[in-house]
């Protein structure tokens, strides 16, 4: 005889995991749409980031495009094209894989509290810090390496990941700066999920109407402005990890762990030291946020 109960389970189980499958892609496109839209502006928030020579984002850019060209606003792009769409894809899927986890376990029907979508979102960033970290390193490194031909320090991502490894090691090397990734992806993630969904609940409450009636054109305002918050929150972690992750190898490394560069920072910047670069960072936040929050919405009603 069949078991009622086992057949509900595994209904549920196939059904959870068609929708996981959902979140994945619905995530791997808003993470493309989010390199295109965001890889020129990243650049020169590293710049900024890492080196004094620039007194300004506009002075970065324009530097940018005289010495090296427009190209030079996409170096580095073929690792996050690649990378940044599994770690967006691993963000939405790890969120409402813990959301829906955290729904279970109300015994009243009760909506999640914004404190659950908070540890639901960090939970995401958490998930998803062993694919950024080193994906963001190559990055960087590809980003803030001299320009021409004689002077490049590496000849792509590939060639970018077999010398970090050689120089430090995989943990040393290709996932320097590892704990300060956690803990910036999990205030992040925690940040931006939370926004979204207060600011999308709020509409549909406001305005009496399911959320998938919300525009198109509201979902990308909203998820914009989570994409501030991302930022506002989080920003100090990211610079210490950029300083890392630039960092020398052997006699030539300057911050030793995590704790050291933010003392380090402090001392010979202070707070501002902890903000360079907080400009183009926000005005990068906004589209990129939105494209990201947009693709996936759309992405998600269109295939459920």
């Amino acid at each position: 005889m069949a078991d009622p109960a086992a057949d509900i389970e595994a209904h549920d189980g196939k059904a959870g995991a068609v929708q996981t499958a959902k979140d994945l892609f619905s995530g791997a496109a808003g993470g493309i749409a989010q390199v295109l839209i965001g890889q020129p502006f990243d650049i020169v928030k590293v710049r900024l980031q890492t080196s004094t020579v620039y007194p300004s984002a506009f002075s970065a850019a324009t530097s940018i495009w005289k010495h090296e060209g427009p190209l030079a606003f996409y170096k580095g792009t073929l690792t996050p094209l690649l990378g940044i769409g599994a770690c967006v894809s691993v963000q939405f899927g790890a969120f409402h894989s813990a959301r829906r986890y955290l729904e279970q376990r109300k015994t009243n029907n009760t909506p999640l509290s914004y404190g659950e979508y908070y540890a639901a979102g960090a939970f995401a960033g958490v998930a998803n810090s062993p694919l950024s970290g080193p994906i963001e390193h190559v990055r960087i490194r590809l980003q803030t390496q001299p320009h021409g031909e004689g002077a490049r320090l590496y000849q792509g991502p590939w060639d970018c990941v077999r010398k970090l490894c050689a120089q430090g090691g995989v943990g040393g090397g290709l996932y320097r700066g590892s704990a300060v990734t956690v803990l910036r992806e999990a205030q992040a993630y925690g940040v931006w999920f939370l926004a979204f969904e207060w600011l999308m609940n709020a509409d549909a409450k406001r305005n009496k109407v399911d959320r998938k009636e919300i525009p198109s054109y509201k979902v990308a305002l909203y998820g914009g402005l989570a994409g501030e918050a991302l930022w506002l929150a989080s920003y100090p972690l990211d610079v210490v990890k950029s300083k890392m992750q630039t960092d020398g190898f052997g006699e030539q490394q300057r911050y030793k762990t995590m704790r050291d560069c933010f003392r380090q920072t402090w001392r010979a910047e202070g707070m501002r030291g902890f903000w360079k670069g907080i400009g183009p960072t926000l005005l990068r936040a906004m589209p990129v946020s939105a494209g990201t929050f947009a693709v996936v919405e759309m992405t998600m009603r269109a295939i459920n």
